[in-house]
């Protein structure tokens, strides 16, 4: 699993320049965490997963997922959650603090 996530590790600098792509002067936390989301995406999807985009709860930085495809009762879907997809959405998205799976 380690490295499949690599190109993802400036998240950050690419959310912010799409959004400046667009035109928009300022893109928001829930467009950022679904532009991290596109980039992580294919990753989960070469072994037969997926990931969509729930929730956000602004209060309490906790962002919901749903695993599903392969990534459904596999055992490493929590190291991907947390050490991928979660890891990727903190640098990239300060307001997140925590991914869960619903």
């Amino acid at each position: 699993m380690e490295g499949f996530l690599d190109p993802l590790v400036n998240a950050c600098l690419i959310c912010d320049q799409s959004s400046r792509n667009k035109g928009a002067a300022v893109a928001t936390t829930v467009e950022k965490i679904e532009e991290v989301l596109e980039l992580v995406r294919p990753a989960i999807q070469m072994d037969g997963g997926d990931v969509e985009f729930v929730d956000f709860d602004e209060a309490e930085g906790v962002v919901s997922l749903r695993l599903m495809g392969h990534c459904v009762g596999c055992p490493m879907s929590r190291a991907t959650l947390k050490n991928g997809i979660e890891a990727r959405l903190r640098v990239a998205v300060p307001e997140v603090r925590c991914v869960e799976a619903v």
